[in-house]
Parts: C-alpha cells; structure tokens; sequence
C-alpha cells in the first residue's frame, strides 16, 4: 500500500505521484463519502429532518422516552386538511391523557416501533377514545409508502411520456401511467375480457 500509485492507460508525467493508500483513502474513499452525504442532503433537507424528528415523538420505545408534545402538535399542523383549528386543540388534550395512560399500562411498555402501537391501539380499543391520535399515526405510517409510489411514478414518466406523447392531455397520460406502472397486474387481463369489456361500453352509450 505505500507503493507509488500508477493509474493505467495515463501518463505518469501528469500524475501526482501519491501511494496507493492515499489514492484508495482519499480519491476513492472520501470521494464516494461525498457523494453519499450529498445525495442524503438532496434527499433530506431541513423540512424533511423536521417531519422525522417529529415522527419520532411517537416511538413507544423506552416508555415513550422521545415523546414530545409541542413536536407532535407542529407534526399536526403538516396536514391541515386532516386537522382543523378545533382538532388541533382537541388533540392537544388527548395527547396529554394518552401519554400518561401509555406510560401507565404494562401492555404498551415492550412494543417496538410505530406500527405495533397502532395495532395496540385497536386491539385495546383505544382508538375510538384517542381517535385524533390515531388518525395523525396512520398519516405517519402512510407517509412513506406515498412517497415511495410518487418517486416511482416519476421514474417511470420519462418512459411514458415520450416525444409522441408530448402533447397528450393528462387523463391519457395517466391512463399510461397505470397501465405501464402496474404492468404485472394488467398482464393478467386476457384480451377477451378487454374487448367484451368495450362492447359493454359502447352499447351503454347507445342506449343512453
């Protein structure tokens, strides 16, 4: 490893001479860390670190060690469709009845992760007395597979929406996008089914 480094297929006038553990360290090691941290920063800017944070709150973990409430009420306020002004205040209250009951009943002292709460919460029906805290813990649970399938939509855009497709409107374009996304799932479909299924169509039309 303290050998000079000689590249191939370059000269070695225009090298600087350095030895092979500097090259693997340096021009190898530390650059791929680079490119790791940036695509992590892309990835996760500072609006994204604040949803993880406050996603977090709801670890039942440790007795619910890294609940805090201010962090879950601002995790609220991200789905304002979801959590009205009143909601917001109602949720307020629950979270501070349901920290102490959570903290209080042996059934919820080993569980692991968010998932499991959930499935506490409905087991003890508890989800009908905490249902706002319920509701913002299937948004969280929801939350990364949404974001998954909307990476994957745009993935598979560049596919569709072509030079030929340019132009077209976008209930076609994302008729497209179903069929090519969910190719396994309309595999499946015989062409029979697709042209009984026409027919049907077109004589609704007549009729009506």
């Amino acid at each position: 490893m303290k050998a000079h480094y000689s590249p191939h297929g370059r000269s070695k006038r225009f090298v600087q001479q350095v030895s092979y553990l500097h090259y693997f360290r340096v021009d190898v090691f530390i650059k791929v860390i680079d490119l790791l941290l940036q695509e992590l920063d892309n990835r996760f800017d500072e609006v994204n670190m604040e949803l993880l944070r406050c996603m977090a709150c709801f670890n039942p973990k440790d007795g619910f060690s890294s609940f805090d409430k201010e962090k879950v009420l601002k995790l609220a306020t991200f789905y304002p469709s979801d959590f009205s002004n009143i909601d917001l205040m109602d949720l307020e209250c629950q979270l501070d009845i349901f920290i102490r009951d959570m903290r209080s009943d042996e059934d919820f002292q080993n569980l692991r992760d968010i998932s499991s709460l959930l499935v506490k919460l409905v087991e003890t029906k508890r989800d009908v007395v905490y249902s706002l805290v319920v509701l913002l813990i299937k948004l969280i649970l929801i939350l990364p597979v949404a974001t998954a399938s909307v990476e994957r939509v745009f993935s598979r855009m560049t596919f569709v929406k072509n030079k030929l497709r340019n132009r077209m409107s976008d209930q076609p374009l994302n008729d497209c996008l179903v069929t090519f996304i969910e190719k396994d799932v309309f595999l499946q479909v015989s062409d029979d089914d697709i042209v009984n299924r026409f027919e049907e169509m077109k004589t609704r039309r007549k009729i009506n």
